[in-house]
């Protein structure tokens, strides 16, 4: 089948990029006649605080990509929508925020009837819901237009689902894949205790980490915590709550996004991850604790409580409850405790994940 994948590779960074990469090379292993259709310019900058792109790639690049794309070009989205239409059965659009649904609609206009097309949600709506209306509004003109919706959690495909005004399209669900950095792994799994806990990943406000700074203050004294990544609004807000809590001298901010190099440091350096969701659809970071041999501590949202086995690997709490995550924290310093969690912890196997992927996304 020839296949079109419309969505962010190198030089933009973080886990869509590399998901877009993983999934050309995967099928284009298959057996598949793929290109990747990029930009060149994503987002306007006001919208995306930081920078959107990186130097050096974290991951073997998909060699046939192209990068015409401009949020500022409309005139480039139709006419991508016309050549794609021409060259493939199955063009594939990647969403992860309402932002694309103009560009998106101006490139199905294009294809036309000329291709099957498939809206790949990373999220249906955004975690945070300040503008709604007009997200849900953007996001169910582009529902209708596409054929087929993938979807990565049952929470986000009944979403979609209700989004539907037309009785179309097929909407469908697939447990988002591996898709972690190429990053050297530690020489030996982590041992003794280091009494510090890591929050990884895009500090926003539906991850909960000011949840985290209530949880630490209320916690066994004396347990440190790693906050690295990109705040989303920058981390004063994040540093005045520590200070009120009384916590400041047991957190240090990593601010700033952390390349593949980096991380085996960062994570040898931690007993554990934890990852305290107000909400979530699917995230790489449990995968990517286990492959560093560190159990999670996570709360029962999205698809966490389907990577983290409660008791074996991790622990999992309750959301939003800085009490409930406490206990967690305990629980995970207990005597013994952290020692069998460890033990528990097995790299994840990406093949069976990407085989029943390919399948609900090709059939």
């Amino acid at each position: 089948m020839r296949i079109a994948l419309v969505g962010p590779v190198h030089p933009y960074k973080g886990g869509g990029a590399r998901h877009t990469t993983e999934l050309a090379h995967r099928l284009a292993a298959e057996g598949h006649d793929v290109v990747v259709e990029s930009w060149r310019a994503q987002y306007p900058a006001a919208l995306y605080p930081g920078s959107q792109t990186i130097g050096e790639p974290e991951g073997a690049l998909y060699p046939r990509t192209r990068r015409d794309l401009a949020w500022y070009r409309p005139d480039g989205w139709y006419r991508t929508g016309r050549r794609l239409g021409r060259e493939a059965d199955l063009v594939v659009l990647t969403v992860f925020s309402p932002v694309q649904v103009p560009p998106y609609l101006g490139m199905l206009a294009g294809i036309g009837r000329a291709a099957r097309t498939v809206a790949l949600c990373h999220n249906v709506l955004p975690h945070e819901r300040g503008r709604a209306g007009a997200d849900a509004a953007l996001t169910r003109l582009l529902l209708n237009r596409v054929d087929t919706v993938l979807t990565h959690s049952p929470e986000q495909k009944a979403l979609a689902a209700r989004l539907r005004t037309r009785g179309r399209p097929d909407v469908r669900m697939a447990e988002m894949p591996p898709h972690l950095p190429e990053a050297v792994r530690p020489a030996a799994a982590p041992d003794g205790v280091r009494g510090r806990l890591l929050f990884f990943g895009f500090v926003r406000p539906y991850k909960g980490v000011d949840v985290l700074l209530r949880a630490l203050a209320a916690g066994p004294p004396g347990i440190g915590l790693t906050v690295a990544g990109e705040f989303w609004g920058g981390s004063d807000a994040l540093r005045a709550l520590a200070d009120e809590l009384g916590v400041a001298d047991r957190v240090e901010w990593r601010e700033g996004y952390v390349p593949a190099a980096g991380l085996p440091a960062l994570f040898a350096a931690c007993d554990a991850v934890v990852l305290p969701y107000r909400s979530a659809t699917a995230t790489q970071n449990v995968w990517l604790a286990h492959e560093y041999g560190l159990p999670v501590i996570a709360t029962r949202v999205g698809t966490l409580p389907d990577h983290v086995a409660d008791g074996v690997d991790g622990l999992l709490c309750d959301p939003d409850d800085p009490a409930g995550l406490a206990r967690a924290i305990a629980d995970c310093y207990a005597p013994g405790r952290l020692r069998r969690l460890r033990a528990g912890v097995r790299p994840v196997d990406p093949e069976d994940h990407w085989k029943r992927y390919l399948e609900t996304l090709t059939g």
